[in-house]
């Protein structure tokens, strides 16, 4: 017989080891989306439950990384808990020839970071803080 997803979730979060995460949870690999524009490359991941003071993104040469603290903890006794308020992390390969200005916004529980066409200026990694939005 099939387990349900409620079951599968349940088992998971019971297998979750480690001090950080909801719950007692490990780091989460968060989801994200990366397109080019024209002038330049769009990471997209969505953060819930994350305010912009909470989000680091690091970017280096051919890299960059989305790190999210959790605000709040908030442990309850769920009937159904299929997602999670973090803490995320994520590293993302940035493609060639993208390594010019970065910025960085936050809105609507989504982080968007745009790296420009060009070459990294030196190579000590760019910490940004998203603006909100």
């Amino acid at each position: 017989m099939s387990k349900t997803m409620s079951d599968r979730l349940d088992e998971r979060q019971a297998r979750r080891e480690g001090h950080a995460g909801e719950g007692g949870g490990e780091t989460l690999r968060v989801p994200v989306n990366v397109y080019e524009s024209e002038n330049a490359v769009v990471v997209v991941a969505p953060l819930p439950g994350v305010m912009p003071d909470d989000v680091a993104v690091t970017v280096e040469p051919g890299k960059v990384t989305i790190t999210a603290s959790m605000r709040s903890p908030a442990p309850k006794d769920y009937l159904v808990h299929e997602w999670h308020y973090g803490p995320f992390e994520r590293t993302v390969d940035v493609p060639a020839g993208y390594g010019g200005d970065a910025k960085a916004s936050f809105g609507n529980g989504q982080l968007a970071v745009s790296i420009a066409r060009g070459e990294p200026v030196g190579d000590e990694p760019m910490v940004l803080t998203p603006a909100a939005h």
